[in-house]
C-alpha cells in the first residue's frame, strides 16, 4: 500500500490517477480470500499447462516427483509447549525466551505465530526450522510443473503429496515416476503400482530391510533415463526459491502458503515456456 501511495509506476499499473486516494488494505485482504475460496491458483496453473500441451511441450507418460522445505514466517521463539500457560512477555515485540536444554518436538510444541508450521530439518546435522513441505510433480520432456502441493512437514509429507498428485493425473495408461531415495519405501512403491504407475525410484540399499526397488524395474533403460531426468526438478525449486521468493514465506497458514507456492509454479512454467518457444523458433 505504501508503494502504491508514492510510486507513479505502481499507480499507472493499477490504473490510478496521481491524486486518487489509495485503497484500504482490507480491500486486498477480501480479494485474497475470494481467490483462496475459488482455488484460482490451481486453475491458473492448469490453464498455463494446457497451453504447453497444445504446443506439444509436455510428456503425458513420464513424470518426476520431489519435495523441499519452505521456511515458515515464524521464529523458533514462537515454538512453545501446547499445555503451558504463557506468562506476559517482557518485551511484546521481541520477548526473551530461554529454551536451551528443553526437548522440543512437534508432538508437545506448537508455533504461536503459525500453528500450521512444524519443526523440520533438511538432513542429519542440519538446523531445524519451522517449515512447510512443498512438493512438485513435473513432466520429463521439458521439466514443466504439472502439479504442486504444500503439506505440513510431518516426515511423510513428500510421499503422501506425491501419491496425491499422481492420483490426479488423467488417463488410464501406465505412467512412470522418477524420485530420489527418500521415496524408496515399500508403502510408496506399492501404492504407485496400485495407481498403474511404474516407480522409477532411486534405490536406497542402506535402509533397513533393503530397497523396495528390485532389478525387475532397475534393469530397464527407462529407469536410467528417469533417474537422469528427475534432477531437473531441482531447477524448479531453485527458481521458485530465488526468483519467486519462496525460500522464506511472507504469509502464514497452510492454505495461503500453498496458494502462493502454486502461483509460483505457474510463473515458473510461463518463464520456461517462453524459453522453449524461443529455442524452437530459433531452430526453425
Amino acid at each position: 500500500m505504501e508503494e502504491i501511495d508514492y510510486s507513479v509506476l505502481f499507480r499507472w499499473f493499477v490504473g490510478m490517477n496521481l491524486d486518487e486516494p489509495v485503497w484500504d488494505v482490507t480491500v486486498f485482504t477480501k480479494n485474497r480470500n475470494r481467490l483462496l475460496e475459488g482455488d484460482v491458483a490451481r486453475e491458473f496453473l492448469s490453464e498455463v499447462l494446457s497451453q504447453a500441451r497444445e504446443k506439444n511441450l509436455t510428456s503425458d507418460e513420464h513424470f518426476t516427483v520431489d519435495g523441499t522445505l519452505l521456511e515458515a514466517c515464524a521464529s523458533l521463539k514462537s515454538f512453545q509447549r501446547r499445555d503451558q500457560k504463557q506468562d506476559p512477555p517482557d518485551d511484546p515485540g521481541n520477548p526473551s525466551v530461554d529454551f536451551h536444554g528443553e526437548k522440543r518436538s512437534n508432538e508437545t510444541h506448537q508455533s504461536t505465530t503459525d500453528p500450521d508450521a512444524m519443526l523440520a530439518r533438511k538432513g542429519n546435522g542440519k538446523e531445524a526450522k519451522l517449515s512447510f513441505n512443498a512438493n512438485l510433480l513435473t513432466e520429463n520432456r521439458n521439466g514443466l510443473v504439472v502439479n504442486a502441493e504444500v503439506f505440513q512437514a510431518n516426515g511423510t509429507a513428500e510421499r503422501d503429496a506425491g501419491l496425491v498428485m499422481l492420483e490426479r493425473l488423467p488417463g488410464a495408461n501406465r505412467l512412470t515416476v522418477g524420485a530420489d531415495k527418500g521415496y524408496d519405501t515399500h508403502g510408496f512403491v506399492a501404492e504407485c503400482r496400485h495407481l498403474n504407475v511404474t516407480p522409477h525410484v532411486a534405490m536406497n540399499t542402506g535402509r533397513r530391510g533393503g530397497s523396495a526397488i528390485d532389478q525387475r524395474t532397475a534393469r530397464h533403460a527407462g529407469y536410467e533415463i528417469s533417474q537422469k531426468k528427475r534432477k531437473r526438478i531441482e531447477e524448479c525449486f531453485g527458481w521458485m526459491k530465488d526468483i519467486a521468493l519462496m525460500r522464506k514465506m511472507k504469509h502464514r497458514g497452510l492454505e495461503k502458503v500453498g496458494w502462493l507456492f502454486t502461483f509460483a509454479a505457474a510463473a515458473y512454467n510461463l518463464v520456461r515456456i517462453r524459453k522453449l518457444m524461443a529455442i524452437s523458433v530459433g531452430a526453425a
